[in-house]
């Protein structure tokens, strides 16, 4: 693939790739990118992939020293020396949610920033695991169980298990589960990034666009919140597109009779409302 803006075929090689026996972070990660910006193409794609394999290659292979060691080597090759970092405005890109863009920029939410350490760390051999703790993704290093942390946005600063049950605390204000600490799989990562940019979306009532294709590639996903289908009828309503949306809130509606026959309802009055639109 080759042309810009070919969006049915991103997201049919999303779907794919997503279903796939092991599922490629990166290739996820570059294609929702592709999806949200049509000027994007599978050249684009391309060179995203060789700049994570560039930096993986000023990395020493099976670094000397354990998870310490990889933690050390990638703050000071990532973190200082090519810049990567975040910074509280990043939280008002959308560009910061995009792979290929945070690799131009060096900037991005703390998620992204930590594909761009797991990616890169993984090309060189690195035992490195993405850690989804609530309010804020950092990487691992090592055996899960010993807690060897980095926080990407922050450089690459390294983190305690105190400093871990600080994060979850202020975000929380609960303490530190033992099920908080399972490295998160690829679709877990790339569904909390599609979370983040429907939320982006949600603040910009003008960029349904966004929150709907955002709603749509976590439908892709293997494994979504049943819920989302709702979501993404109420987006098409929102849109115009009520006969859709209408029907999209019935289907949900019969599946929400055998668990909360009161919210079905509630449900299918606003179908009804959608379809009145129509006339």
């Amino acid at each position: 693939m080759t042309d810009a803006g070919d969006v049915t075929d991103w997201r049919r090689e999303f779907a794919e790739e997503a279903r796939s026996e092991r599922p490629d972070l990166a290739r996820l990660c570059l294609l929702v990118g592709a999806v949200a910006d049509p000027a994007v193409t599978q050249a684009d794609l391309d060179a995203a992939e060789i700049e994570l394999d560039r930096l993986a290659g000023l990395l020493p292979y099976g670094a000397r020293g354990g998870a310490d060691a990889w933690v050390t080597a990638l703050a000071e090759l990532l973190g200082r020396r090519e810049g990567f970092l975040g910074v509280p405005a990043d939280y008002q890109r959308l560009e910061s949610s995009l792979l290929h863009e945070v690799l131009r920029r060096r900037r991005g939410l703390p998620i992204l920033l930590s594909v761009v350490w797991i990616e890169v760390a993984r090309r060189a051999g690195a035992p490195v695991y993405g850690l989804g703790l609530p309010g804020h993704f950092v990487v691992g290093f090592g055996d899960p169980g010993d807690l060897h942390l980095a926080d990407p946005f922050a450089g690459g600063r390294p983190m305690t298990a105190a400093d871990a049950e600080l994060l979850v605390a202020g975000a929380t204000g609960e303490a530190l589960d033992p099920s908080m600490l399972r490295p998160a799989t690829p679709a877990a990562i790339v569904l909390r990034i599609l979370n983040n940019i429907r939320a982006w979306a949600s603040a910009r009532p003008e960029r349904s666009d966004v929150a709907l294709w955002a709603v749509e590639l976590s439908l892709l996903l293997p494994s979504h919140p049943a819920r989302l289908r709702y979501e993404r009828a109420e987006l098409l309503v929102q849109r115009g597109d009520f006969l859709t949306g209408a029907a999209e809130m019935e289907a949900y509606a019969t599946v929400m009779d055998a668990v909360e026959p009161s919210a079905a309802e509630t449900i299918r009055r606003k179908a009804k409302a959608a379809r009145a639109l129509l006339n």
